[in-house]
C-alpha cells in the first residue's frame, strides 16, 4: 500500500522528498532503464508566494512540483526527458521515450562516461523559519510594510513581493552514484514610490533562514529612500566617481562571475584569454578584491548537476585570478582538474557601511541598484543597464540632493580596477543579476561612465 500511495503525482508537501524516498525513485527508475547508462536528475519543490502593491495585499500562491529529468545514453548519444508523474506505467513509459530518443541522437564527440560513487561535504540548508512562512505569516510582513507606508510623512504606495522556496534535490545514475540535498530559501523584496511619482526606493535581501532577516529594517530603509529621492535635480551624463550599494555591487560582479569559464578563455572568447591560453594566476583588478564561493557554508547543494562535488573554491583572490571553471570535458583535453560553476560568492571587504564611504567622499553619484543589464563585449565584459530606484549626488561627505537616473556602460574589470574603498559585506537578494551572490560590500571607484539619462524613476 505505501508504494502505491508514493506513486501518485506529487502535490504540497510530498513534492519535498525525503532521502528515503527520493532514492527509492531514483531505484525504481533506473531498474525499469535498459540503456547502457541512465542518469536521473530529481527535483522537488514547494513555492508559496505574496505579493502586494498600492498599498493592498494582491495575491498569495501556492504551487508544487516533483519532476524526474532521466538522461539514456548509448555509447556517445544520448537523450532527456523529465517526467512529474510517477505511476508504474508513467515511469517505464519515459524510460523507453528518452532511450527511444537517444538511439536517434548524433553521436556526442564530448560525452564523458558517467561518475560513479562520490563524497560529498555537510550542507545544512533547510530551515523550519522559512519552511514556516505560511499565508498569514506572510501577510503580517506586507501589513507592516503598508502600514510603515501609511504613516510616512510623505505620500508613499508601497508594493513588495516575497518568494519562499522549500525543495529537496537528488542525483543518481547506474554508475552507482547518489546525492541528496534539501533547502530552504526566501528572497524578500519592496519598492516604495512617492504619490508624484518622482521619488523611489528599494531595499531587498535573500536568506536560507528567515529568522535572520530583519524586514522591518527594509521597509523603513526604501520608505526613506523614496522620500529622500523625490524631485531629482538634472545631472548631465558623464564619468563620475561613483559609490556603489551593496545591490549594484551584487548586480555589477555576478557579469564578472558568468565569465569565469576556461573554455571561453582558453578558445580567445574571454575578458581572461590570453595569447597562450588563459590568465590564470595574472592580477586582473585591484589587490584588495577577493571573490570566493563556499557552497557548504552557504547550505547550497554540495553537488554539481553532473555530479561532481562542490567545495571552497577562491575564485579572485588579492586581485588575482585563481581559479575558472572546468566542465569534465574541458578538464580532461586541459589536464587539469574540473571545477563546477561557482555559486554563493562572498566578496571580501572592508569595514564601514555605505555611510561611512558617504561621508568620506568629495564628491560622487550614490546608485541604490542596477537594471536591465545586458552584454554589449563578451571580451571586455562590458555591459549596458539603468540606475533605479534612488540615484544620488554625495558632495562633501553628504547626500546632496537626488539626481536623475541613468543609463550606464561599463565594466566590472574596470570597476574594480578604479577602486577606491570597499566596505562591510552584506547579505543581498537572492533574485536578479546578482542570483549567484551570496554577501557583497559597498564600494566607492574612481571612475564610472554614466552614458546618458533615463526617465526611469
Amino acid at each position: 500500500m505505501r508504494r502505491r500511495e508514493f506513486l501518485r503525482m506529487a502535490t504540497g508537501d510530498e513534492a519535498v522528498l525525503t532521502e528515503e524516498r527520493a532514492r527509492d525513485l531514483i531505484d525504481r527508475i533506473l531498474a525499469a532503464a535498459g540503456a547502457d547508462e541512465t542518469s536521473v536528475n530529481l527535483m522537488g519543490a514547494r513555492r508559496l508566494n505574496s505579493r502586494y502593491a498600492v498599498n493592498r495585499i494582491t495575491t498569495a500562491g501556492e504551487s508544487a512540483d516533483l519532476t524526474a529529468t532521466i538522461t539514456a545514453r548509448f555509447g556517445r548519444r544520448s537523450a532527456a526527458l523529465a517526467v512529474n508523474e510517477f505511476a508504474e506505467d508513467s515511469v517505464t513509459e519515459a524510460v523507453r521515450a528518452a532511450e527511444a530518443m537517444a538511439r536517434l541522437a548524433p553521436e556526442d564527440p564530448e560525452s564523458m562516461p558517467l561518475l560513479g560513487p562520490k563524497e560529498y561535504g555537510a550542507s545544512e540548508g533547510w530551515h523550519e523559519s522559512t519552511a514556516g512562512l505560511d499565508a498569514g505569516r506572510r501577510a503580517e510582513v506586507a501589513a507592516s510594510a503598508i502600514e510603515q507606508a501609511e504613516s510616512a510623512p510623505q505620500d508613499i504606495t508601497a508594493a513588495g513581493f516575497m518568494d519562499v522556496r522549500s525543495g529537496a534535490g537528488a542525483i543518481g545514475n547506474s554508475a552507482g552514484l547518489f546525492a541528496y540535498h534539501a533547502a530552504t530559501s526566501v528572497a524578500y523584496s519592496l519598492t516604495a514610490r512617492t504619490g508624484d511619482g518622482t521619488g523611489s526606493g528599494w531595499a531587498g535581501v535573500g536568506h536560507r533562514d528567515w529568522a535572520r532577516l530583519d524586514s522591518e529594517a527594509m521597509h523603513s530603509s526604501a520608505i526613506r529612500k523614496a522620500v529622500r529621492s523625490r524631485s531629482p535635480r538634472p545631472l548631465e551624463p558623464g564619468t563620475y566617481p561613483v559609490i556603489l550599494e551593496p545591490q549594484a555591487v551584487a548586480d555589477l560582479i555576478a557579469l564578472l562571475v558568468r565569465s569565469l569559464d576556461a573554455r571561453s578563455a582558453d578558445e580567445g572568447r574571454s575578458a581572461f584569454s590570453a595569447p597562450d591560453g588563459n590568465r590564470l594566476g595574472e592580477q586582473v583588478v585591484d589587490d584588495r578584491v577577493t571573490l570566493r564561493s563556499d557552497p557548504l557554508a552557504a547550505g547550497d547543494a554540495p553537488f554539481a548537476p553532473d555530479g561532481l562535488p562542490r567545495g571552497s573554491v577562491p575564485w579572485i583572490e588579492n586581485g588575482v585570478l585563481r581559479n575558472l571553471v572546468y566542465s569534465r570535458f574541458w578538464a580532461r583535453e586541459q589536464g587539469r582538474e574540473p571545477i563546477s560553476s561557482p555559486r554563493s560568492i562572498r566578496m571580501e571587504g572592508g569595514e564601514g557601511t555605505v555611510e561611512d564611504l558617504i561621508a568620506s567622499t568629495e564628491r560622487a553619484v550614490l546608485v541604490t541598484r542596477l537594471w536591465y543589464i545586458r552584454s554589449v563585449d563578451p571580451r571586455t565584459i562590458l555591459h549596458t543597464g539603468l540606475t533605479r530606484d534612488g540615484t544620488f549626488w554625495v558632495e562633501n561627505g553628504e547626500i546632496s540632493h537626488p539626481v536623475n537616473n541613468f543609463r550606464w556602460n561599463d565594466s566590472p574589470l574596470f570597476v574594480l580596477r578604479n577602486l577606491e574603498t570597499l566596505g562591510r559585506p552584506v547579505r543581498v537578494t537572492a533574485g536578479g543579476e546578482g542570483s549567484s551572490m551570496r554577501e557583497v560590500p559597498p564600494l566607492k571607484a574612481s571612475e564610472f561612465n554614466f552614458s546618458s539619462v533615463s526617465e526611469a524613476v
